[in-house]
């Protein structure tokens, strides 16, 4: 019987590699709980709630705290992810400026005014060691979840080093040459230039930090790749103290309304996995998983994909039930293992897709552009409802290609697409390209049946296609080795082109034109 932890509090308990299958989790705490290789199989974490143990949100807070300590754009960055992360809020811009401008104008003009250059240049090297180390310890486990990761650390850590440098030298030079300068022009009119340049400073420099920072940070959160890598080190250190499902298997698993910020998936299998309406996905660690595509996570939280293109994307395993899928683009695409039942597929362009094994139970293809598809034997078509579809993309001369049903005054009946397509890959397809020889056909097919009972061969069309090529093909049984009955066939026929007419009559010994009108 499946365990039950509904409304439980878990958080930082460890289920690690225990087999959960079926186990209930909905509306629980399991914030810093460890799932790592559990086998989660139809586990429901209905409105369940992710996220830190309670020492990692203070670790990651101060953390934040500390890289606004630059005083420069990087305060705004960490106020825009502070106010996403932890207030569940997309912040506007110009409150990130504002709130931005006034902490860089507090931290750097006070610090100025009050203790001197000295002081400054230890916060800029207590700041820039702090940032290293950020950059050090989380750019190369972000690297692996997003390229532009590694290559942003490699600059910023460039430029924090040269800030590094140039502060110890500034702090050298100021203390060695002060008592010079204030030999020069005197005490008291130095102190007030050093305080004048300082609340100048502090102004110019938080004007144009917040503006930066505000905007990197609405850049990042929004997906935009030039700043991605800076929110996935950030989600990799917030990601480190927090509910981990690494590992698990999370097949047919319900995230319905679940809050996930500071989830590790890497590695987790995601097979039919629910994320309706499921909350801070953004905020996860994916790995090499599909949540790892931004735009496919909004599909698989509000269940509307109209219009868009997924060409040439491995979506794998989704689970896309019920989304509104009309005029979506899969050119090239995996589908391989996908849930698309009851999913509304009406244009989908499904042309050179990966199918198989993809669950169209109850889908609606009407209208479905299914150029060299590639379904297989597991492919599901229970109850699709599709009226017709076009066997090739549309062009300007030609905007429903290869239409079928022919007539177009015609549809399929429910149910019966499936009985249209099946015979497409239950069939065996003998391919004759150079001038055929029928009597050479009829014997190398007949042979061929005699060596395979088991394969069930039955010829169902023969086709003449151009001046002299032809095209046959017959119904096989399902676990029939396409490939070795192809060879065998094709081994038979071509040793019979070359025999001599006299010898191809012993071989026929009547048969052949027994064999042709059984088959037509």
């Amino acid at each position: 019987m499946p365990q039950d932890f509904s409304h439980q509090n878990l958080r930082g308990r460890s289920f690690k590699g225990e087999n959960l299958a079926g186990a209930n989790f909905s509306h629980a705490d399991i914030r810093g709980t460890d799932f790592s290789g559990a086998n989660l199989t139809r586990a429901n974490f209905h409105k369940a709630k992710a996220g830190l143990k309670s020492y990692g949100i203070f670790v990651f807070s101060l953390l934040l705290f500390f890289v606004a300590g630059l005083s420069g754009f990087t305060a705004g960055i960490a106020i825009t992810f502070a106010t996403y992360f932890f207030l569940s809020l997309k912040p506007r811009i110009f409150i990130v400026f504002v709130a931005s401008f006034l902490f860089i104008c507090f931290v750097r003009t006070v610090l100025n005014v009050t203790y001197g250059p000295i002081a400054v240049n230890i916060q800029l090297v207590a700041a820039v060691a702090i940032v290293l180390a950020v950059v050090a310890v989380g750019a190369p486990a972000a690297a692996v979840d997003e390229p532009e990761a590694k290559i942003g650390a490699i600059v910023v850590s460039g430029v924090m080093s040269m800030l590094f440098v140039l502060a110890v030298a500034l702090n050298s030079s100021v203390t060695g040459n002060e008592a010079f300068s204030m030999t020069l022009i005197g005490d008291g009119l130095l102190r007030k230039l050093i305080k004048g340049g300082a609340w100048f400073g502090g102004v110019v420099g938080g004007l144009v930090g917040a503006a930066l920072g505000s905007y990197v940070g609405q850049l990042a959160l929004n997906g935009d790749k030039r700043f991605r890598w800076i929110w996935k080190i950030t989600i990799a250190f917030a990601s480190t103290e927090g509910t981990s499902f690494r590992y698990a298997d999370l097949t047919n698993a319900n995230f319905t309304q679940a809050v996930l910020k500071s989830s590790d998936f890497r590695n987790a299998i995601l097979t039919h996995t629910c994320w309706y309406q499921a909350k801070k996905l953004d905020c996860i660690r994916s790995g090499t998983t599909y949540l790892s595509n931004v735009q496919l996570q909004q599909w698989l939280i509000n269940k509307h994909g109209q219009y868009k293109n997924f060409n040439r994307q491995d979506l794998r395993g989704v689970n896309l039930k019920g989304v509104n899928l009309v005029d979506a683009s899969f050119i090239g695409a995996d589908l391989s293992y996908a849930n698309l039942q009851d999913a509304d597929l009406s244009r989908a362009k499904l042309v050179q897709t990966q199918l198989d094994a993809t669950d169209f139970t109850g889908a609606t293809l009407t209208g479905a552009f299914i150029e060299d598809w590639g379904i297989t034997n597991e492919t599901l078509f229970e109850g699709v409802k599709c009226e017709y579809v076009f066997m090739r993309l549309p062009t300007a001369y030609n905007p429903d290609p290869l239409r079928k049903p022919d007539n177009r005054q015609e549809v399929f009946a429910l149910g019966e697409f499936g009985d249209f397509i099946k015979p497409i890959f239950d069939t065996l397809d003998l391919y004759h390209n150079q001038g055929i020889d029928p009597r050479a056909v009829a014997i190398s097919f007949k042979q061929l049946a005699e060596n395979h009972p088991d394969a069930e061969l039955e010829i169902v069309a023969m086709e003449k296609r151009g001046q002299d090529k032809f095209l046959l093909r017959a119904k096989t049984a399902i676990a029939a080795d396409k490939s070795e009955l192809s060879a065998e066939y094709f081994d038979t026929y071509n040793r019979l082109k070359v025999l001599a007419e006299q010898e191809v009559k012993v071989l026929i010994g009547g048969k052949v034109a027994k064999l042709l009108s059984a088959a037509t």
